[in-house]
């Protein structure tokens, strides 16, 4: 066990050290070179033709197919607003200052254009299974785009194997902590309510999540954006000062110890990057694996809500994270972090009720996100299964069993696993984006061309 901890280490340091982080950020500036930044040339066309445009017909509309735009949608930010909004935050500031709040929003920025790319992609190359239902994602379009077969299948298992622990048993672990921490509610209670909950909605498919999570996820977001605005508004004269805070340690060129020059900027630029991939997964290609189930026929029109969902999960979510606890000025003390830090700044302004609030969005935000990887590892299986309805079933099983595991167990060495294999997916992601920039360079420009 301590030489697979050990390998793992070794690993994860490169996966998700500084060429990898390097490496995401890079590619979201290339892309956007490649699309004449879209993210900001046609900022207004993507809300107009995304969140505002949500209640159309257009957006809900569905055959046998696939599910809605909207549905495809709803899945994907399930697995993408997950705890890191929290916690990863939390965990942000305490480590490399308010500064990595400012570089969250620049990995963000950068990352709109690389999710709406996945997207784009994952539309372009999807295909049809024995149900004639659209799979898609980053397996599909780097074996029929680039015809890399074994590049394709190395980013199926890493998948596999990461919706088993990212997407799962680390998230139920979440929730049992926080249960249990707040409300006292034994974990194996937990477990077993999640385990229920997986049974009723998972063995569904596809179908059945979307439909859990088109309802789950609006009413999850609107809870906790309401409850930080009202959070905000008792320290509304505090907001200004910690914008102040975060813009001025953003470039904060302290030393370290040592003497090093730039010690402070470098350390809000590694948490800020990392921990704003963490947050809404631009290039990690698990989300257009959600939305090659749509069934629009426009790879533009969903990737624009690829470009939503990074926006709102990091721009909007983790913006407001950020300021309540900022403005309550907890953070200086060094006592707390992650999720205890974000209850603990809550607290401060709602006594007795802050926990249960932070322990509410936590749970809906894991639960969702256990629902959306439910699907990811189920379409990475079929793909390596070659379409196995026997494989998908016992997959299915073994992720429902690893929902009541990580609720009652200890789940370090799953956790660190899972966050390399998370980084793993990467690689074989980021190399078929870039093999296949000119058919989204080509692909964009012919829809807005259309438009003229």
């Amino acid at each position: 066990m301590k030489l697979i901890s050990t390998i793992n280490t070794a690993i994860n340091n490169v996966v998700w050290g500084p060429v990898m982080l390097t490496l995401l950020i890079g590619t979201g500036l290339f892309l956007s070179i490649a699309t004449n930044f879209i993210q900001f040339k046609n900022f207004g066309y993507m809300m107009k033709n995304t969140i505002l445009g949500m209640f159309s017909k257009k957006q809900h509309q569905k055959d046998a197919s696939g599910v809605s735009p909207f549905q495809a949608v709803a899945t994907a930010m399930a697995g993408t607003i997950g705890t890191g909004s929290i916690a990863g935050l939390a965990t942000a500031i305490v480590s490399g200052g308010p500064g990595a709040v400012f570089w969250m929003w620049i990995s963000a920025l950068l990352g709109m254009v690389t999710k709406y790319s996945e997207i784009v992609l994952s539309l372009r190359y999807r295909e049809k299974n024995e149900d004639g239902k659209w799979v898609g994602g980053p397996m599909y379009y780097i074996k029929n785009g680039l015809n890399l077969k074994w590049l394709a299948a190395l980013f199926a298992i890493f998948a596999m194997i990461a919706c088993l622990g990212t997407g799962n048993a680390t998230q139920s672990n979440s929730i049992a902590v926080a249960l249990e921490s707040t409300m006292g509610v034994n974990p194996y209670i937990t477990g077993t309510v999640l385990t229920v909950i997986a049974v009723a909605v998972i063995l569904g498919g596809m179908r059945r999540i979307a439909s859990v999570n088109e309802k789950l996820v609006p009413f999850m977001a609107v809870f906790y954006l309401a409850c930080s605005a009202l959070a905000l508004f008792v320290n509304i004269e505090k907001v200004p000062a910690a914008f102040a805070l975060i813009f001025r340690e953003a470039f904060n060129f302290k030393a370290a110890a040592g003497g090093t020059a730039g010690y402070g900027i470098m350390l809000a630029m590694h948490y800020g990057f990392s921990r704003g991939v963490f947050s809404n997964e631009a290039g990690l290609g698990s989300a257009p694996i959600a939305h090659a189930a749509s069934s629009t026929k426009s790879p533009v029109q969903q990737g624009l809500w690829g470009m939503f969902e990074v926006f709102f999960t990091t721009i909007v979510i983790c913006t407001l994270s950020a300021l309540v606890i900022l403005t309550t000025g907890i953070w200086e003390t060094g006592t707390v972090q992650g999720a205890a830090l974000s209850i603990a700044s809550f607290e401060l302004i709602f006594p007795k009720v802050g926990g249960i609030i932070v322990t509410l969005s936590t749970v809906f935000f894991a639960l969702s996100t256990i629902l959306g990887w439910a699907y990811y590892g189920e379409v990475s299986v079929e793909y390596l299964s070659h379409n196995s309805i026997t494989a998908v079933r016992i997959y299915r099983c073994v992720y429902i069993i690893f929902v009541f595991l990580g609720a009652v167990g200890n789940l370090n060495l799953i956790w660190s696993i899972s966050e390399t294999m998370n980084g793993l997916m990467a690689i074989p992601n980021l190399i078929g984006i870039i093999g296949l920039s000119k058919v989204i360079k080509t692909t964009t420009a012919d829809h807005f061309n259309k438009l003229k």
